[in-house]
């Protein structure tokens, strides 16, 4: 079924069901704050920039990592390979036992880093842009790593292809 609107007729439902035709591969956004590490799923991720090398993420302004973020300086950005989505899955609701699944490390900022990552951009915020309901938080890239190999979680639809 097609869905076709204009001006006034877009609301959030079919601004939704539009972007969802987009396929995306599954990120986590993650952060070490002092009451421990916090992270969701944030597949609005992007990069902004190679020169410098720089990534942004949207965060719901309601959302309670985003403190966390803005505080500690710092965010990682997480592609997650197949076989994740029970993770992913995880990370898009709320609770602290998300950290206990797989293996966690760092690297330059000390935000988490999924070790099973196909690759990790670890970022310092830089800077901070208000926009409707969310805040755009761009970050200069600290660190990197690429495992060269697997495929990715990908996103469509509402749902995990590949699982």
């Amino acid at each position: 079924m097609t869905l076709e609107a204009t001006g006034a007729e877009i609301d959030i439902g079919k601004f939704w069901k539009t972007l969802g035709e987009r396929p995306i591969g599954a990120t986590l956004v993650t952060a070490q704050g002092p009451g421990g590490p916090v992270g969701f799923l944030g597949l609005s991720a992007a990069h902004v920039s190679a020169n410098p090398p720089t990534m942004l993420v949207s965060i719901d302004r309601k959302s309670s990592s985003l403190p966390v973020v803005l505080e500690s300086g710092h965010f990682a950005v997480n592609f997650l390979p197949e076989g994740q989505a029970a993770l992913a899955t995880m990370f898009g609701g709320k609770g602290e036992k998300v950290f206990a699944e797989g293996e966690w490390d760092t690297l330059a900022t000390g935000a988490p880093v999924f070790a099973a990552a196909l690759g990790v951009f670890d970022c310092a915020v830089e800077k901070v842009v208000e926009h409707g309901d969310i805040s755009i938080v761009i970050g200069t890239v600290k660190g990197v790593r690429a495992k060269g190999e697997g495929a990715p979680l990908v996103f469509h639809r509402g749902k995990f292809l590949s699982e």
